[in-house]
């Protein structure tokens, strides 16, 4: 059985791993562009200034979209680039940048999904408060109707927010990721709170400013899966999934209070319980503007987590890796069921056409002596976190699509080049592509829909 006949397959990428140029043509400092050139903050030293020298190549990379098949193409844009700044004064030559890119896309066939805040938070807007500061859902809701007045005559898909939980969580609570800092609930809860408002906000600007638009979302999760197929284990993962931590550690990182709101309009009722005087002052009065219908539910589902019933206060436990389990050049466990649970849990929960936004795996991947790339491990990995989405439509999920990350190597945030993500191998001295084996594997995949699994 194949997916829907009008199932999205593409390719993903972001702006920052990609584009390089990180100070051409007008662009701004973004926080990445700082934390990069910080030392010690990314492996070996590694920056995204160059990057794959994407804002140079796009034309050659569009091309290699052609060739592989890839007709939807999931992109984000570099705020920066449009606004140096992060609000004021317009980068014409930015906006030249993203439409040249658009030109190049339309001519191939292929239909760009914008996602409009990838991680590269402007540099003057961090030094502004950054989330923490209310202005910032004005800020968010500037630059996004400049989007939608620049570029919504051709682009009709968008999602605001790339993993929120990831952002926030990683950049301000576990400070691995930029900026760089370490926050409690107490700062925590302002931020995300801000960032959902400007989810709101950004829906309603593009469904205004874009007639006909299409808008998602992309938090992530590590879902979790049932030991057993046991009502009681299924009972447990699913509680598990959606639990909020008691003791305040984690809480950038959890799922249902980066979700709750904009899909259901209110927040978890232990959120509110444990955390709620956190939250900003009249909290309660913008959770309409946060709950805005969305054409999309997107996740990014790498990886998931084992859970049984158990006898204690949760009514749940992990269940340890195997020694010895598969795993990811990155380290990331290989458990392709995090491809049924978790999208079978979030659309019960959720009930909109559900998007895996981002999905793939580091590979240790190297030009063989026959100068091609050959990538069994990913073709595998794929294949096998594909049937079981496929499982998941066929037991009712609305599965509406699906980007493989990514498009070619990049920039792979605090790990810097170590980690190679792409259906496109990047040498990284010369910006040579070759094309991968599990690209032209993907390709059938597409253009069977999915019948060749």
């Amino acid at each position: 059985m194949s997916f829907r006949k009008d199932f999205i397959w593409g390719a993903a990428t972001a702006a920052y791993q990609i584009e390089g140029a990180w100070n051409e043509d007008g662009k701004g400092e973004n926080i990445w562009d700082r934390y990069s050139h910080e030392p010690g903050k990314v492996i070996f030293g590694h920056t995204g200034d160059v990057a794959c020298d994407h804002y140079h190549r796009y034309e050659q990379d569009v091309e290699l979209m052609h060739e592989i098949g890839v007709r939807n193409y999931r992109m984000s844009i570099a705020w920066t680039r449009l606004l140096p700044d992060g609000v004021g004064a317009v980068n014409q030559k930015g906006i030249d940048f993203y439409n040249r890119l658009f030109d190049a896309l339309e001519s191939r066939g292929i239909r760009p999904f914008v996602t409009l805040f990838h991680w590269d938070y402007p540099t003057a807007l961090q030094d502004r408060g950054a989330w923490s500061n209310p202005d910032s859902v004005k800020w968010f809701e500037e630059y996004t109707a400049l989007c939608a007045q620049k570029f919504g005559g051709r682009v009709k898909d968008f999602f605001t927010f790339n993993e929120p939980q990831c952002f926030i969580g990683a950049g301000y609570e576990a400070g691995f990721h930029a900026p760089g800092v370490k926050l409690g609930p107490a700062s925590l809860l302002p931020m995300a709170h801000h960032v959902m408002m400007a989810h709101g906000a950004a829906v309603r600007v593009l469904r205004e400013l874009v007639p006909g638009c299409r808008v998602g979302y992309v938090p992530c999760g590590s879902p979790a899966i049932p030991a057993t197929d046991s009502a009681q284990d299924i009972d447990a993962a699913r509680k598990s999934f959606f639990d909020i931590g008691e003791d305040g550690r984690g809480l950038g990182f959890n799922v249902p209070l980066w979700s709750d709101p904009v899909m259901l309009g209110h927040y978890p009722e232990k959120v509110v319980s444990l955390y709620g005087k956190h939250l900003p002052k009249g909290w309660e009065n913008d959770l309409p503007g946060m709950h805005q219908k969305l054409d999309y539910y997107g996740q990014n589902i790498y990886q998931g987590h084992v859970v049984r019933a158990a006898d204690n206060a949760k009514g749940y436990e992990a269940v340890p890796l195997p020694v010895g389990f598969a795993k990811t050049a990155i380290q990331w466990p290989v458990t392709p069921d995090a491809l049924y649970w978790g999208p079978k849990f979030l659309y019960e929960r959720y009930k909109t056409p559900f998007v895996i936004a981002e999905n793939g795996l580091s590979c240790h991947d190297v030009v063989s002596l026959d100068g091609k790339v050959h990538d069994p491990n990913r073709i595998d990995f794929m294949h096998r976190y594909l049937l079981e989405y496929r499982r998941a439509a066929e037991d009712g999920v609305d599965a509406a699509g699906y980007f493989a990350w990514s498009l070619m190597d990049n920039f792979e945030w605090a790990n810097g080049y170590t980690d190679r993500f792409g259906l496109v191998y990047v040498d990284y001295q010369t910006q040579q592509r070759i094309v991968k084996d599990s690209a032209l594997w993907y390709k059938d995949v597409m253009e069977s829909n999915g019948e060749t699994l």
